[in-house]
């Protein structure tokens, strides 16, 4: 209605916006979608869910990346295989506006991360490329692929509608800030531009410890 009456006063149509009075109702913000710790742990340590062939060890390796550094999808796909740096433990990552950062990576996914270079190099594929994340044949790896991989593994753990990259994205973040992590630190983590866009991960922590206390305290 706004942009109607703003496009009638341009074409001089009208006078006056009587848009101008009326204040919208404000929309309350969607808390992030996340999956729990133990759930995920579910999937990634289950020894019955991931097999040795490529395209699972593919798979169990995004998930694994996406969960692990909460990383963007945009930024997933983008990873080199050079841009992991196995003596410090790190990723470089080219987040929005071409900024770049630098994420560290715990040692199982190190460990992981070496396993699936080797997997992949052994692979006869007829076009190898060298971005990190790439398909049954060995070409780069795109958004959709992605979505759908997360999609199917995420099915397995959680009845949740989204099921998304994004999800894990959330999830990283929540994790960090519930065993004490600085906001601050998950901002960076993230590749955030403002300390804003990180404090929603603090209503769900709120939230969580809300159904503590319901659950816990004799008087909730």
């Amino acid at each position: 209605m706004r942009s109607f009456y703003k496009y009638l006063l341009t074409e001089k149509k009208i006078a006056v916006d009587p848009m101008v009075l009326i204040k919208a109702p404000k929309v309350p913000k969607r808390l992030p979608v996340f999956i729990e710790e133990t759930k995920m742990d579910l999937l990634l340590d289950s020894g019955e869910i991931f097999d040795e062939s490529f395209s699972s060890q593919r798979d169990k390796i995004i998930l694994e990346l996406l969960f692990g550094t909460g990383i963007r999808l945009a930024e997933l796909l983008q990873l080199d295989d050079a841009d992991i740096n196995f003596y410090e433990s790190t990723i470089k990552v080219l987040g929005k506006r071409n900024k770049e950062r630098i994420i560290p990576v715990h040692k199982v996914l190190v460990e992981q991360l070496k396993a699936y270079l080797s997997l992949k190099s052994m692979q006869k594929f007829n076009n190898k490329s060298t971005t990190l994340i790439v398909t049954n044949t060995g070409t780069a790896a795109y958004p959709k692929l992605v979505y759908r991989i997360v999609h199917r593994y995420l099915t397995l753990i959680s009845t949740q509608d989204k099921k998304s990259p994004h999800v894990l994205r959330h999830s990283f973040a929540s994790s960090l800030l519930n065993r004490g992590a600085d906001l601050n630190a998950i901002k960076e983590f993230l590749g955030h531009a403002s300390l804003a866009a990180t404090q929603v991960y603090t209503h769900n922590s709120i939230e969580r410890l809300k159904s503590i206390y319901k659950q816990a305290h004799p008087k909730a």
